[in-house]
């Protein structure tokens, strides 16, 4: 008899699913088949854009990826795939772990891969724990793996108020950035990047022109690099506003993958800049596991001394996933929305 638990499924639609498509099903509980697999309950799991994308068919899925949504959570180890000593990567059963996967963080279980587990530190609760390996993973990425940063670079983040950014921000302040700037659509976002991140300056995209006021702030030189997740609509800002032999690093297109009329390369040339896309979950486990570890060296000591936190705007039963989405939606979050299962 197969064993069963509960997920999050989406309802069948003819076109792109809406939030309240979302609800609880039964299916097949996984079972770790290699070594180098594990079998997590998950205690929490959190939201990440990608899953509003990927809802309503807009997300181009890995291969390897189950149907259920939900990348990064929380829980305890409750078994491993056959022959796993080798592979275990000196986690044990019973152990309380976060981690990354493919897919399929929305349900009671997930089988993923040892190279993606994390011990969870007794200083974070669940609910803070699922909301550390996308987030803090994609700005590792975007900060070292991507933009080459060092010590003494100044640094634009878009969405200064997205989960990533909050990561992104805290990650080059405690590494000696030179000047942090965001933009944000809100004073109240700023406000917050400023006051309780550490940026520098934030700047206003409903209201100000961010290109100009960056190289105002710079006197004229602009940052050494710029983390965007707008696409098209920011391409010729961000290659107004970036430093000779700057890094545009791009992570999503929020605003559209098409540039506007009239957009002028010349920067490429001119200031010798770098521009390169990249993600996460279509990347390999090797790569991946290298960037768990850079998250194990540079920020969870951080976040068990409180130097750095993880800012959680709500959490909800999971039973309340289509309030979760909708949430999100809103684009009115300050950190990381939590689902609590069981």
């Amino acid at each position: 008899m197969v064993e069963t638990m509960r997920a999050v499924a989406i309802h069948p639609t003819s076109g792109p699913a809406p939030a309240t498509a979302l609800h609880l099903t039964t299916i097949p509980k996984p079972t770790p088949t290699t070594p180098t697999t594990a079998l997590i309950k998950i205690k929490a799991f959190g939201l990440n854009r990608m899953d509003l994308l990927q809802r309503m068919g807009m997300y181009p899925v890995p291969p390897q990826a189950p149907s259920t949504l939900g990348v990064e959570f929380s829980g305890l180890v409750e078994a491993f795939g056959e022959g796993a000593e080798e592979g275990k990567e000196g986690f044990e059963v019973g152990d309380e772990v976060f981690g990354l996967a493919y897919g399929g963080a929305y349900a009671e279980f997930i089988v993923v891969s040892t190279k993606m587990l994390m011990r969870k530190p007794g200083e974070l609760s669940w609910e803070e724990a699922a909301g550390v390996p996308e987030t803090w993973m994609t700005a590792t990425q975007a900060l070292y793996l991507i933009g080459s940063f060092r010590p003494g670079q100044s640094i634009l983040w878009h969405a200064g108020a997205s989960s990533v950014s909050i990561a992104g921000i805290q990650l080059c302040a405690a590494d000696s950035a030179s000047r942090i700037f965001v933009t944000a659509g809100s004073q109240p976002k700023i406000d917050f990047c400023v006051r309780e991140l550490g940026a520098t300056k934030g700047f206003n995209y409903n209201t100000q022109d961010w290109a100009k006021e960056v190289l105002d702030a710079t006197d004229g030189q602009g940052v050494d690099i710029i983390v965007d997740f707008v696409g098209g609509p920011y391409f010729q800002g961000n290659l107004d506003a970036v430093a000779r032999d700057g890094r545009i690093v791009h992570l999503g297109a929020l605003g559209g993958t098409q540039v506007p009329a009239g957009t002028d390369i010349g920067a490429f040339v001119r200031k010798r800049v770098r521009f390169e896309g990249s993600s996460l979950r279509s990347r390999d486990e090797g790569y991946q596991g290298r960037l768990r570890d850079m998250v194990l060296e540079h920020a969870v000591p951080k976040l068990r001394s409180g130097e750095m936190k993880i800012f959680v705007e709500k959490v909800f039963p999971w039973e309340e996933i289509v309030q979760a989405h909708l949430l999100m939606e809103s684009n009115q979050t300050r950190g990381k929305i939590i689902c609590r299962v069981g």
